[in-house]
């Protein structure tokens, strides 16, 4: 098993950063992609970002410029950089970790942690 817990989540003004983190530990094997997802309350959770294993990244096109998803692989670390936060919006934001594991590919997801953008 792996255990993701997000990290750095919290209050900012609009216009502001903030950086989240997600540390994978137990069970961390060879990694396929690397994901961070966000819900609002009453929606459905929605990818933000990922990262694959080659390297390649996507952003959705609303947080495209704003947000910067990275990795410490070494540390085994995920993290997202948010900048010029937009006002009134409230999120809770879970990474997974999609991994290789005998012959398959298992998803974990962390316990999320919640964002608020408010003045």
């Amino acid at each position: 098993q792996v255990q993701l817990v997000e990290s750095g989540g919290g209050l900012v003004q609009p216009g502001g950063s903030l950086r989240l983190s997600c540390a994978a530990s137990g069970a961390v094997g060879s990694v396929n992609a690397w994901s961070w997802y966000r819900q609002a309350p009453g929606q459905p959770r929605d990818l933000v970002a990922d990262t694959a294993y080659n390297g390649y990244i996507q952003y959705i096109a609303a947080v495209k410029g704003r947000f910067t998803i990275s990795s410490d692989n070494a540390k085994n670390i995920l993290y997202l950089q948010r900048d010029n936060l937009k006002p009134e919006a409230t999120d809770v934001y879970y990474c997974k970790r999609q991994q290789h594991e005998g012959s398959t590919w298992v998803d974990y997801w962390g316990n999320g942690t919640l964002v608020t953008v408010s003045s």
